[in-house]
This record gives structure tokens, sequence and C-alpha cells, in this order.
């Protein structure tokens, strides 16, 4: 076996936001890849990453979900792959007082490739599906609370993703009505990123319970 490492592990702009590309290994057959290792994902991250709850959305052509993420305590860290299809993955910082907030990490995942994006806590995630039948896998660091999810509008104009919508996108009554960015974070219904450091600072000393 190569010692050469099989995934890159890539961070990006938005503090807590890595991009995970794996080396394919072609045959006749097809192709393999590892989707990621626990040990050099924890060494980019500082911190053990868990998987404690496995989600899979399947989703139509023109489908936008999110932005969604969730109250930091207790929060929940995700790594998305799309394993189905092709889909338009984006990553928004809504921790308030992050020096990055409002900004936006956008990266193309299609089947077969293996990309993943993995959030910290207080990071949103969105999507766009750009084909039919599109399934996208969630890996996630804690069991979801009810009542704890947070939802904010993906067509904010102050956070302007560029979507590239050339029609009406199909998405749920909840996330249209979504408030912006600015609207959640007057509500006062926004993590704080001096609480989601607190948390990352916490992850590291001993994992989450």
């Amino acid at each position: 076996m190569s010692a050469e490492p099989r995934t890159t592990v890539t961070a990006l702009s938005l503090p807590g936001v890595y991009r995970i590309e794996p080396r394919p290994i072609p045959d006749r057959r097809g192709h393999f890849y590892e989707a990621f290792r626990t040990e050099a994902l924890s060494a980019a991250l500082g911190r053990p990453f868990p998987i404690r709850q496995v989600n899979y959305s399947v989703s139509r052509r023109g489908t936008l979900r999110g932005i969604h993420t969730t109250t930091v305590p207790p929060g929940q860290e995700k790594l998305v792959t799309c394993v189905r299809g092709s889909a338009l993955d984006v990553a928004v910082d809504l921790r308030v007082g992050s020096p990055t907030f409002g900004q936006y990490e956008v990266t193309r995942q299609d089947e077969g490739s293996g990309i993943g994006v993995l959030m910290a806590d207080g990071i949103g995630h969105a999507f766009l599906a750009l084909s039919d039948d599109v399934c996208m896998n969630y890996l996630c660091s804690a069991e979801y609370v009810p009542g704890t999810m947070i939802d904010v509008q993906a067509l904010d104009p102050e956070i302007g993703i560029p979507w590239g919508l050339t029609g009406e996108p199909v998405m749920s009554d909840k996330d249209r009505a979504a408030p912006t960015a600015r609207e959640a974070a007057d509500a006062g219904l926004l993590p704080r990123y001096a609480d989601c450091l607190a948390q990352y600072a916490s992850l590291a000393d001993g994992g989450r319970e």
C-alpha cells in the first residue's frame, strides 16, 4: 500500500470549513476511493470528528435547500457529499462576530467525485440540485435535537449567493419564509462566534459527550 495520502483536506476561506478531495484508484472495474480518514480529518480540524448521525436527502432538479444550521450548543458539524447527481453546494458563515460573517464558499459536487465539504458548528449549509434525483449524504457529529434548527433565506440579497437560477427554485414553505441573515441576527437567532470557538475548544479537549 502506498503511503501517499489518499485524500486531501483543504481549509477554505471560512474558518471551520474544509474541502475533502479523494484520490481515486482506477482499474478495469471502475475506481475506488477513500472518502476520508478520521486521523487526517481530526489533524486538520485540531479536534475529533465523531459520526453520530447519518442523513440523506433526495431532491428533484431545481430544488434549493437551506440555509440551515443549528444552535450552539448543542451544535451539529456536517460533512456533506453528493452521492448521486450534481449539486451546487454552499457553506455560509452565520456566526455573529465572525470576521467572515455572511461570506460563503461554493463547491460544485458531482456523483463519483467523492468531494465533500465539512462545516463546523455555526456554518450554514445550502445546495441547489442541478440534476434530477440528487442524493446528498450528511455525516453529522451529533444527533439532531428537535427545536435547534436555524433557517436563513438562501436568496438573501445581502449574502448574494450566485445560484445561477433560470427559473423559480423548488423550496419548502419553511425555507421560502426564512428570514435574512440580518433579520435572524437582529432577532438573536444566530450562534455567536465566541460560543462556537468555545465549542470547538471543548471538542478538542475531550469530544462531545
